[in-house]
C-alpha cells in the first residue's frame, strides 16, 4: 500500500476516533465496543509508527506527551479572563438587574442565559484551523499556565473541532472539573495506595491538572465544561451568547446540559431554585449559577469594570466547606452495637444550616485524618449529606493535642468493645442488655425463626420499650394484663392473646433459644450446628475459641463472637433471668446421621404442595441435609416445586441433579 494511501487511511481512522471519542465522553452514548474502539486505536498507532511522518498533532494517539516538565511557561491571554462579581440572595440579584437596566435605559425584562456555576478550574483552549495548539490557566487573568500538555490527557477536550465553519483562530473557555463518581473512585484509590486523600473535587481537579508529569494527570478523571468564546479570528462574534454556546457544542466541545434561557429576574430567581434542588444530583459539584446578558451588543454595551463584566453575575450558594475548632469526640451506639465516633464541633454555618457534629465514622478514619479534639478542621456538607470532617488544618494544630482511640468498653453498657482484624467498625458485645440495642435485640428474640412470639410486632416493642415497661427480653416474660391493656391501640383481648402467646413461647428447642440471644453471625444453621455438638448450654458457654472452631459452620471470627458474648456477665444475668422466667426445651442428643442425606447440600424452590418450605427444611435438616438458600456447582440436589424460577435454569445450566417434591418426600420417609 502506498504512503498515499496510508495517510488517507490514517485520516479515517483519526476521524472515526475522535467522533467515538465525542459520543462516548461528551454525549454519554458510546457508538462502538470497547474491543472495538482499542482495535481501531491500534491500527492507528501502527501506521503511525511505522509512518512517523503521518503523525499529526490532533491525532488521539497523542494524548499523553512524553518527559515530565520543569515547570509550567507563562501565557499572555489575548483577551483577559475576568472573574465574575458575586451575588448571594434575591434582593442582591434584583439589584444587579437593576443596575443594567438603569444602564442600558430599558424597562423591558432582560433575556439571560442562565448556566450552573461549576467548581473547578477555569481554562482557556487555543485552536488554530481546528488544531488545538495551547491550553492556559486562568492565572491572574492576564498571564495564565501553560497546561496543553495535560489537557491533551482529558478525553472531552477535542484535539480538532468537528464540523465545518470553523474560524482561523478560536479560543474557547471552559472548566476543568473532576465529576463526583471519580473523584470518589480516586480517593478510594489513595486510600488503598496508603497515599493522602483529597478534600473535594475542585482541589482535586487543580491538582491534577498542574501536574508536570502529563502522564499523572492522564490517570486522573477530570472532564471540561465549556461555557464562553474568548479570541476569534476569522468569523464575526455571534449576536447573542446562546448562538455561541451552540458553535461551541457543533464544534464538539462538551457544555453542561443545564443552560437555559430565562427572561426577567423572577426567571433567574425559579431556575435557581429548581437547579439547587437538584444540585447534589449532578454528576459535578457545583457552587452557585452564573447569569450573562445574552444579547452581544448589549453585552458591548454594558462594558466592563477593572475586573469583572458588567453584564453578567454569579448567585453564590451557601458554601459547603468551612472552618471550625473539634471541641470533643464522642461515641455513639447504634441500635447493632456499632460504635462511631462523632466530633462535637464549635458551632459553623455551611451548607445553608448551621453545623455542630460530624462524623468521623470509624477508627480508621480518624488514623487516617488524624483528627484530635481541639484541631481546626475543614468541615463539608452536601445537601442532605451528615456532615463530615474532611480535613485537618496541621498549621493550627496546638502541641497538647493526643491522638483518639475509641475506648474497650461501650460507653452506654460497659461491656466489651470487639473489632475483628480486617473490620472497620468496632461493635458492643452486650446485645442483650445494651440499651442501645435493646429495641434491635428484643424484635430478633421474639422473631419467627427465634422463639416465635405471635403478636408481638416490631412496632408493639418499640411502644413497650418507650413506655419503660421492658430493657430486655426477659422482662416480656414478666408483662402483665394489666399493662398491656393500658397501652394505646391495646384492647384487653389482645393484651391476654400476647400473654398466652409468651407463654407458649417458652416451649422451645435449644437451637432456636442460641438464635434467639443475637450473638453476632450465629444464624440458624450456626446456632444448629452448636446446639448438636453442646447438647447444654452451659457447657456452649464455657467453651474456648479452640473447641469451638472444631464445630461445622464454625470459624475463628464467629468463635470470637461467641466465646466474647458469653465473657460479659450482663449477657449472662439475662440468660439466667430468662431461664428463671420458664424457657425450656426438651434434651438433647446427640446426633448421629445414617441418612444418604448427612453433608448434601440441597436447595428448594417453586412452590411445595404438600409440605412449606419450612417444615421441608426442618425435615431435611433432621436428617444432616444442607439446605442452602443459591445453586451453586457444590448443590447436591434441587428440590423443584411448582413455577421454579431462576434456581431452576441455573441448576440444569450447572448440571445439578433435579427432582420433585415426591423424590424429596420419599427420603423423608
Amino acid at each position: 500500500m502506498t504512503i498515499t494511501n496510508k495517510s488517507q487511511q490514517a485520516a479515517n481512522l483519526r476521524n472515526s476516533i475522535n467522533k467515538f471519542n465525542y459520543q462516548y465522553y461528551v454525549n454519554d452514548n458510546p457508538e462502538v465496543s470497547d474491543s472495538e474502539y482499542d482495535r481501531l486505536f491500534k491500527e492507528l498507532q501502527a501506521i503511525e509508527t511505522a509512518y512517523p511522518e503521518l503523525l499529526t498533532a490532533d491525532s488521539p494517539t497523542q494524548r499523553v506527551g512524553g518527559a515530565a516538565l520543569n515547570k509550567f511557561n507563562q501565557i499572555e491571554h489575548a483577551l483577559p479572563m475576568l472573574s465574575l462579581d458575586n451575588v448571594f440572595d434575591g434582593d442582591a440579584l434584583h439589584a444587579f438587574d437593576k443596575r443594567v437596566q438603569d444602564r442600558l435605559n430599558s424597562i423591558q425584562p432582560l433575556v439571560y442565559i442562565a448556566e450552573p456555576k461549576l467548581d473547578g478550574l477555569a481554562i482557556s483552549l487555543r485552536y488554530e484551523h481546528g488544531i488545538l495548539v495551547q491550553a492556559a490557566t486562568r492565572g491572574d487573568g492576564s498571564v495564565g499556565e501553560d497546561v496543553t500538555a495535560n489537557v491533551r490527557t482529558i478525553a472531552s477536550v477535542p484535539l480538532k473541532l468537528m464540523g465545518d465553519g470553523i474560524p482561523d483562530v478560536i479560543e474557547i473557555r471552559g472548566e476543568i472539573v473532576m465529576p463526583k463518581a471519580g473523584f470518589d473512585a480516586l480517593n478510594r484509590k489513595q486510600i488503598a495506595d496508603n497515599k493522602k486523600t483529597f478534600v473535594n473535587p475542585r482541589n482535586a481537579a487543580a491538582g491534577s491538572l498542574r501536574q508536570l508529569d502529563s502522564k499523572i494527570t492522564a490517570s486522573r478523571p477530570l472532564a471540561i465544561y465549556c461555557y464562553g468564546l474568548g479570541d476569534l479570528q476569522g468569523m464575526d462574534k455571534p449576536s447573542k451568547h446562546s448562538d455561541a454556546m451552540k458553535l461551541i457544542a457543533g464544534w464538539g466541545c462538551q457544555i453542561s446540559d443545564e443552560i437555559q434561557l430565562v427572561e426577567g429576574v423572577e426567571a433567574c430567581l425559579d431556575y435557581i431554585k429548581q437547579l439547587g434542588e437538584r444540585r447534589d444530583s449532578l454528576s459535578y459539584d457545583i457552587d452557585g449559577v452564573v447569569f450573562k446578558v445574552d444579547d452581544s451588543q448589549l453585552q458591548q454595551r454594558l462594558g466592563f469594570v477593572s475586573r469583572a463584566p458588567r453584564w453578567a453575575i454569579a448567585y453564590k450558594f451557601p458554601a459547603q466547606e468551612e472552618m471550625t475548632v473539634v471541641e470533643e469526640i464522642e461515641i455513639q451506639v447504634g441500635r447493632t452495637g456499632a460504635l462511631t465516633p462523632v466530633a462535637r464541633l464549635k458551632p459553623v454555618f455551611v451548607g445553608g444550616v448551621t453545623v455542630s457534629n460530624a462524623t468521623l465514622h470509624n477508627q480508621d478514619e480518624i488514623d487516617r485524618k488524624d483528627v484530635r479534639v481541639g484541631d481546626t478542621v475543614i468541615v463539608r456538607r452536601a445537601g442532605d449529606v451528615i456532615p463530615e470532617i474532611v480535613q485537618v488544618v496541621l498549621s493550627k494544630r496546638s502541641e497538647n493535642t493526643v491522638t483518639f482511640k475509641i475506648p474497650g468498653h461501650c460507653p452506654v453498657c460497659d461491656s466489651d468493645v470487639e473489632r475483628i482484624e480486617g473490620e472497620a467498625i468496632a461493635r458492643c458485645s452486650g446485645g442483650l442488655y445494651c440499651p442501645a440495642q435493646r429495641k434491635e435485640a428484643i424484635k430478633h428474640f421474639a422473631s419467627r425463626k427465634a422463639l416465635d412470639v405471635d403478636g408481638l410486632g416490631d412496632k408493639l416493642v418499640e411502644q413497650l420499650v418507650d413506655e419503660g415497661l421492658i430493657n430486655d427480653p426477659a422482662d416480656l416474660f414478666q408483662l402483665t394484663i394489666e399493662q398491656l391493656s393500658s397501652l394505646e391501640r391495646m384492647a384487653e383481648k389482645s393484651a391476654s392473646n400476647l400473654v398466652n402467646a409468651l407463654e407458649h413461647a417458652k416451649q422451645t428447642k435449644f437451637a432456636r433459644f442460641l438464635y434467639s440471644l443475637g450473638i453476632r453471625e450465629v444464624g440458624e444453621a450456626t446456632a444448629r450446628s452448636l446446639a448438636r455438638h453442646f447438647l447444654r448450654l452451659d457447657e456452649l458457654a464455657q467453651a474456648n475459641e479452640t473447641a469451638l472452631i472444631e464445630i461445622e459452620d464454625v470459624g475463628p471470627i464467629v468463635a470470637h463472637h461467641i466465646v466474647t458474648f458469653f465473657g460479659q456477665a450482663h449477657n449472662q444475668q439475662v440468660i439466667e433471668r430468662l431461664l428463671n422466667a420458664g424457657i425450656t426445651w426438651p434434651k438433647e442428643e446427640k446426633q448421629t446421621f445414617d441418612s444418604a442425606l448427612n453433608g448434601k447440600i440441597i436447595v428448594l424452590t417453586g412452590t411445595l404442595e404438600q409440605l412449606s418450605r419450612s417444615e421441608a427444611k426442618e425435615k431435611l435438616l433432621a436428617l444432616g441435609a444442607k439446605v442452602s438458600g443459591s445453586v451453586s456447582k457444590k448443590t447436591d440436589f434441587v428440590v423443584a416445586g411448582r413455577d421454579a424460577g431462576s434456581k431452576l435454569t441455573k441448576a440444569e445450566k450447572l448440571g445439578v441433579t433435579v427432582v420433585d417434591e415426591n423424590a424429596m418426600l420419599d427420603w423423608l420417609q
